[in-house]
């Protein structure tokens, strides 16, 4: 697996997700600078990492999503390369275009950071292969802006084509408004585009990937993309 992480002026998850990458994959990962035109020649994983990309002004990920190196990474991902979006990340593929729908404010107003409980809706992606469907996972969240919002139409489509790939529940896989820490629509807290190679959730798994940070529920996703890749 040849990973690389997109950097933005205001990123702060970045190097999480090197260190992440790195240990399960056992291979440096490259950094690209969001004012760099293209991204390295092989790169067959790109990471839109979690933070605060441009100071989140206008609207979370929207300057990002028009950074010189996007226009790669849209094309890129396009063309079929692998990309993660987490948090921030899924915000900047929403404002590419990459996914549909958008990501709110809190439905509490409130910036929400601690674990939460996810199951996972679909095991048949890139990014999911090592999870079992139906299986619930603890995971951190830390995000002001992770409401997910998309007409009603694009939901039933999400749903029916099996691309609601993480949602909200509790300890028990219920899913309910107690389990949902920002109000998204339908408890979701991550989706897939129609290829199921871009993926962008809220949650960060590189944040529980192995025991010593209290967990490591998150490192199956990134086990995950190394089988496919190769």
């Amino acid at each position: 697996m040849d990973a690389c992480v997109v950097v933005f002026p205001g990123s702060n998850c970045d190097r999480d997700v090197q260190v992440a990458l790195e240990a399960v994959a056992g291979r440096p990962v490259r950094m690209v600078w969001h004012a760099d035109t293209s991204l390295p020649v092989g790169c067959d994983l790109i990471v839109l990492p979690g933070g605060f990309a441009y100071g989140d002004y206008l609207r979370c990920g929207a300057m990002a999503a028009h950074a010189p190196v996007m226009r790669d990474v849209v094309a890129r991902a396009r063309r079929g390369t692998p990309v993660l979006g987490i948090c921030n990340g899924f915000q900047v593929l929403t404002e590419t275009g990459l996914l549909p729908g958008v990501l709110m404010r809190n439905a509490s107003l409130r910036f929400v950071c601690r674990d939460v409980h996810l199951r996972v809706e679909q095991c048949d992606t890139l990014f999911t292969n090592r999870y079992a469907k139906n299986e619930v996972i603890r995971i951190p969240i830390a995000h002001g802006d992770g409401n997910y919002f998309a007409d009603a139409a694009t939901l039933d489509e999400l749903e029916d084509t099996g691309r609601v790939v993480f949602r909200y529940v509790d300890k028990a896989s219920n899913v309910n408004d107690a389990a949902n820490p920002n109000g998204a629509q339908r408890n979701i807290a991550g989706i897939c585009d129609k290829s199921r190679r871009v993926l962008g959730m809220m949650p960060h798994p590189e944040r529980l990937f192995e025991p010593r940070l209290g967990g490591s529920d998150g490192r199956r996703l990134f086990e995950s993309l190394l089988a496919p890749l190769h």
